[in-house]
């Protein structure tokens, strides 16, 4: 048994705490990673995804951008098609849950900044409307 001191709330507690087992390293182990055969070829290095360039918009154009980061699900819209306020432009896969990224206006979907499978962060532009 050890006993320590303990203050909670500016009271002074005694306690005894029993030790079970042998002491462990506070440290964790690291596994060793498996060696690499003398006639394997070095993997090569992940691909990263290239994301397009921010576009600036006009001032009577609307850039949608993603609330949240997670992947584009679906794209419901085309360049060129009409929308209305509220409708849904693509949906966004975030934590398990299928978001709708919708219309902020009125007007013509000018250009879909995204692809679907894209991964997005907080701020990617996903659609412009004019």
């Amino acid at each position: 048994m050890r006993k320590f001191n303990i203050t909670v709330n500016g009271k002074s507690y005694e306690v005894e705490v029993e030790e079970v087992g042998a002491l462990a390293s506070s440290a964790p182990k690291a596994a060793k990673a498996p060696a690499a055969s003398a006639g394997s070829a070095p993997k090569s290095a992940p691909k990263t995804e290239s994301k397009p360039a921010p576009v600036a918009a006009s001032a009577d154009q609307e850039v949608v951008e993603a609330p949240m980061p997670g992947n584009i699900w679906k794209i419901l819209v085309k360049e060129g098609q009409e929308v209305k306020e509220g409708d849904v432009l693509l949906i966004l896969e975030a934590m398990k849950m299928e978001n709708e990224i919708v219309s902020p206006k009125d007007g013509v979907v000018s250009k879909l900044a995204t692809s679907e499978g894209a991964a997005v962060n907080t701020g990617d532009q996903l659609v412009i409307v004019d």
